[in-house]
């Protein structure tokens, strides 16, 4: 779901998201990136975000997704680089694979412990620079790293014109401020998780304004009537 758009004249980012599912239906896949630019920037990017969705949508391997995306970055659109982050979710095991372009880590709901926490990877030392922002380095290596994602879990995604909002006195809600509003009530539904985050922000905001643009997205494995598992 997205917020409402920045009326700062300062204005530098956009927020884009996109979802794909394999022709067979077993492979769903989300990316959510911001770039840096506006205009004809974020529109020539999201384009190329499609278009490498598309092409990769029946290959259960992301990392090659956000290397060619690095690439055509560098290679083709006016954005000076963008922060991404890639998930793709196997509806037979419940298993999510993630790789996280320099992108704010998603919050990870798990119902087996109760708790909340944020999803990063498990790299440890890297002998060359890795998983920067896209469209920076050429040849920029990307991990990708799988989780279970289990019944009723939920993952929150978001940019950080969520985590960057300020209260009237000029307080900075930053990620652990955010991490606090998400376990400050009752885990439900995505739709109801999502509806009480944008409430909790509005209330954290009071007359300030969103001064970039805001994304949030927030996904859950359910059981269907029919058998599959799907994120929602």
């Amino acid at each position: 779901m997205g917020l409402l758009p920045a009326d700062c004249s300062c204005y530098k980012g956009g927020d884009l998201h996109y979802l794909s599912v394999c022709s067979q239906g077993f492979v769903s896949r989300i990316a959510l990136a911001d770039v840096a630019g506006h205009g004809e920037d974020v529109s020539a990017a999201a384009n190329t975000l499609r278009d490498l969705l598309r092409k990769h949508a029946d290959e259960w391997d992301q990392s090659d997704v956000v290397r060619e995306l690095n690439d055509s970055l560098l290679r083709d659109a006016g954005a000076d680089y963008a922060t991404a982050l890639l998930l793709s979710h196997y509806s037979g095991s419940g298993e999510i694979l993630f790789t996280n372009a320099g992108h704010l880590p998603p919050l990870w709901y798990r119902a087996e412990t109760n708790q909340w926490t944020f999803l990063t990877d498990s790299t440890l030392h890297a002998e060359k620079p890795a998983n920067l922002p896209i469209g920076l380095i050429a040849g920029t290596p990307y991990s990708q790293t799988a989780i279970q994602f289990g019944k009723d879990n939920l993952l929150i995604l978001y940019t950080d014109g969520i985590t960057e909002s300020t209260d009237d006195a000029g307080k900075l809600l930053d990620t652990k401020g955010f991490l606090e509003l998400v376990q400050g009530g009752r885990v439900a539904s995505a739709s109801d998780t999502g509806q009480r985050l944008l409430a909790g922000l509005e209330t954290f905001r009071g007359a300030s304004s969103a001064a970039d643009d805001e994304t949030l997205v927030v996904l859950q494995r359910r059981q269907s009537a029919d058998g599959p598992d799907w994120p929602r």
